[in-house]
């Protein structure tokens, strides 16, 4: 299966491309492209047409946006429910001079075999809920041991007196007398490319074929109250920045049967005053006093879970040497692979010295033939 292009790329538009640039772009690319404007070479055109038609609908839609330039071509899949196949999409060409308006989405469904009756089961079928985002903060400790929390969102659920269904209990909703309860209404156009006939979403049902004489009193015939609820969500050890965990089912109600949406927890991970991270590997700065650097130590070498490994390092350690600890860094998510903990020495010189030490590192500097301290005198000597 080819790959998918860039959704910015098929409609000629910069990632930072405003609504109304998009809109041009689409309106451009829509006329060039339409089937019946290229009678020489329709299955071509036929297939930049539902290109261009998919780009526009997940870029002029600002959640299914902001997903696709976060998670690319999987991401309006699954905040949303994007078009991948290509298909319904409602566009006024207003802005093309010396036309009547039309609608190229109803079009594009009837010349290739979409019609009334598949945009009617479209809308009636269930629908699945819309998808959350939670960004949650942790700290480097927990992501590096794991944790769980618990944490608040706000979301739709479904009415509880009703049942979801909008209406009063003991009630039902009556068949849309407007379009007969298909939830589409037909219409005949005037077009650029002749007389068609389209069916559009019904205004007085919505689209969903069904009435409500009798709304519910808690959720006033929506079906759905807002609530704040709260989650449990365990977080893996080993966890970096910008990752996501998917709590399926957790985000908004479907309708009439969908599923309910997903939640999707993006971690972000707190600076720590000590250690750093690049990948699996932790990083630390240990500081070490100049007999130890001199004369070879044993450290004890604190860790990200609390604990010390000692560690022994040679004599004559210079200030910026690195040791790695096999094993102590950061777990892989889904493996069994462990990270190294990496520390550098920084060789702390004292800056002040009682006169036995300082008599003692210049007996020190004779014995390795270095030139001593001279013996501060006063400024004429």
């Amino acid at each position: 299966m080819a790959q998918k292009r860039d959704y910015y790329e098929v409609l000629g538009v910069s990632k930072n491309a405003t609504d109304e640039e998009l809109k041009k772009a689409y309106r451009r690319l829509a006329k060039k492209y339409h089937p019946d404007a290229n009678p020489d070479n329709k299955e071509e055109a036929e297939k930049n047409f539902k290109e261009v038609n998919e780009a526009y609908e997940v870029l002029s839609d600002a959640q299914k946006r902001r997903m696709y330039d976060q998670f690319g071509h999987d991401g309006p899949a699954g905040f949303g429910g994007g078009n991948p196949g290509g298909g319904y999409y409602s566009y006024s060409t207003s802005g093309f001079s010396g036309f009547e308006d039309f609608d190229l989405g109803d079009i594009f469904s009837t010349i290739f075999g979409g019609g009334a009756g598949r945009n009617s089961r479209r809308n009636n079928g269930p629908i699945k809920g819309a998808d959350l985002r939670y960004n949650l903060d942790i700290s480097f400790e927990d992501a590096f041991l794991g944790v769980e929390k618990e944490i608040t969102i706000s979301r739709d659920e479904k009415c509880a007196t009703c049942s979801g269904t909008g209406a009063r209990p003991g009630t039902v909703s009556e068949t849309c007398k407007t379009c007969g309860g298909s939830g589409q209404v037909k219409h005949v156009q005037n077009t650029i490319l002749g007389q068609m006939q389209t069916a559009r979403t019904c205004s007085v049902c919505h689209g969903t074929g069904k009435v409500i004489k009798d709304v519910c009193d808690t959720c006033k015939g929506k079906g759905t109250v807002r609530k704040m609820a709260k989650i449990k969500v365990k977080i893996p050890a080993g966890i970096d920045t910008d990752q996501s965990i998917v709590l399926r089912g957790e985000g908004e109600p479907g309708a009439r049967g969908g599923a309910n949406g997903d939640l999707y927890i993006v971690v972000r991970i707190k600076k720590h005053s000590i250690f750093t991270r690049k990948g699996n590997t932790v990083y630390c700065n240990v500081p070490i006093t100049f007999t130890q650097a001199t004369l070879g130590a044993e450290l004890d070498i604190p860790m990200v879970d609390g604990q010390k490994v000692k560690y022994k390092i040679p004599d004559g350690t210079q200030t910026g040497t690195t040791f790695t600890i096999k094993g102590k860094g950061f777990k892989t998510i889904n493996n069994s692979s462990v990270g190294d903990f990496v520390f550098t020495v920084n060789v702390q010189v004292p800056k002040r010295l009682s006169k036995q030490q300082r008599e003692l590192l210049v007996e020190l500097a004779k014995t390795m033939n270095e030139q001593p301290p001279i013996k501060k005198r006063g400024i004429f000597g």
